[in-house]
């Protein structure tokens, strides 16, 4: 359930961006709009965020499974885990809508063209004629607690694992309990790296 809805997030992700890109290297063009930029800005950090915080409970996930495996079940329930997803899509979508406001609240030039496929919060800042404060408070601040927040999570979350894993007698019972921990492991690299 977990990986599927990364996986659309993912497709999802991707989709904010190619088609823009596309169409710019068909026109030669390296031109997107405000409005244009506004929206696919939303999207992308709306995904990026859904995306960190989907790694961050199939941390937990993870946890559950190999440090509590008799209650798994029973805590990782579907019921908890559609409320899990819930909470991860409405913790990025407020973000990317506060962001987007805080955007609109910005006076910029009157021909404002972006020379970029893809449009940044940063950049954004950066092109605005008026006092942009807030704006960057904001955007270090979510960012420490919706980047900083899930990562530290994952990491907990593995360093109890790990612990888990080392009381393990068994080294087939290690190697099984880590091969269930593999594939979130090289997908949480990728991500942070």
């Amino acid at each position: 359930f977990l990986l599927s809805n990364l996986s659309l997030v993912d497709i999802c992700f991707t989709s904010t961006i190619i088609p823009k890109m596309l169409v710019n290297i068909q026109t030669q063009s390296k031109a997107i709009t405000y409005t244009g930029c506004i929206i696919q800005m939303y999207f992308v950090t709306m995904f990026g965020g859904w995306d960190n915080c989907l790694l961050t409970v199939m941390a937990y996930d993870r946890y559950v499974a190999i440090c509590h495996p008799l209650q798994y079940m029973v805590i990782m329930n579907p019921q908890f885990c559609a409320l899990l997803l819930l909470l991860s899509w409405i913790i990025s979508s407020l973000n990317s809508l506060l962001h987007s406001l805080m955007l609109l609240r910005l006076s910029f030039r009157e021909d404002l063209e972006i020379p970029h496929f893809i449009c940044e919060i940063k950049q954004m800042i950066k092109l605005a004629c008026s006092d942009t404060f807030l704006n960057d408070m904001v955007m270090y601040l979510a960012t420490g607690l919706l980047a900083g927040g899930p990562l530290a999570g994952i990491l907990y979350s593995y360093s109890k694992i790990v612990s888990s894993i080392c009381a393990i007698p068994s080294v087939q019972g290690k190697y099984k309990a880590f091969s269930t921990c593999a594939s979130h492991l090289s997908v949480v690299s990728l991500f942070y790296g």
